[in-house]
């Protein structure tokens, strides 16, 4: 160890010198310590104090039939609605096929719905989806119990007569129907998953009694608000987007019951 001597002041000046050197030390040392542990307490605390972390998730991609209201029928077969006459429209020219069915209430006012691949099932099936279409029409604004439903083929639904084209929404409908009169209106919410995300569905009472589907809510016409109807639906099943539940939900009241 080297020790370095001033020569111009005497052997007691340097040693006093270097006693002080040490006690500056020293000070540096417990004030570096001190330091050290205020900093790993409040580490601790902020720790301790910090939010729980959440779990990040990949933002799911939307399926294309979402932008319209849809639900999976009891034997998985894909039915579509329009929420507005422009998508009743669209869903006509784009992707009503020649093997779907078509309903519609037999109100002012309905949505358009599309039973993809609809003429490979039975009355059974398209009763699940003339309720559906029941509940997705004025009849359920007006709070009515039920409604009439029709349904018909793709060649069945024109958009020309012989004086020209009808208006957005309206179609030209031919030859018989088929008919399910007295459909009650009544939908039900329960939880479901989508690629692993969280997901609500909403669907006819009659397909969520067909899949035993039970610990959700009951919908039918009431005096709820639609948006009161939708924040409670969220909080139930712990499912963020409000906006969903109410894009996906019929215009007008609610009567809500859990089960």
């Amino acid at each position: 160890m080297e020790v370095k001597i001033d020569f111009t002041k005497s052997a007691q000046e340097n040693a006093e010198e270097y006693f002080e050197m040490s006690k500056r030390a020293k000070r540096k040392a417990d004030g570096a310590d001190k330091s050290a542990t205020e900093l790993r307490e409040d580490l601790a605390k902020a720790r301790a104090t910090a939010p729980e972390k959440k779990e990040m998730r990949r933002l799911r991609e939307k399926k294309w039939y979402e932008k319209f209201n849809w639900f999976f029928t009891s034997n998985s077969m894909l039915a579509i609605g329009g929420r507005s006459a422009q998508q009743n429209e669209l869903i006509n020219s784009r992707f009503f096929e020649q093997n779907d069915m078509f309903f519609h209430a037999d109100v002012f006012g309905a949505s358009v719905v599309i039973l993809k691949d609809g003429v490979k099932t039975d009355r059974d099936t398209w009763h699940e989806v003339a309720q559906f279409a029941a509940c997705h029409s004025n009849a359920w604004e007006n709070g009515a119990a039920a409604a009439d439903v029709y349904a018909l083929h793709r060649d069945q639904i024109s958009k020309s007569t012989g004086k020209g084209s009808l208006g957005t929404g309206s179609f030209l409908m031919k030859g018989d129907r088929e008919w399910f009169r007295g459909t009650t209106l009544e939908l039900y919410v329960s939880p479901t998953e989508v690629e692993g995300q969280p997901l609500v569905a909403i669907e006819p009472v009659l397909t969520a009694r067909k899949r035993g589907v039970h610990h959700g809510i009951l919908l039918v016409p009431g005096n709820t608000k639609k948006s009161d109807a939708a924040k409670r639906i969220a909080k139930k099943f712990k499912f963020g987007d409000i906006d969903y539940v109410m894009q996906h939900l019929p215009a007008g009241g609610f009567a809500l019951k859990d089960e």
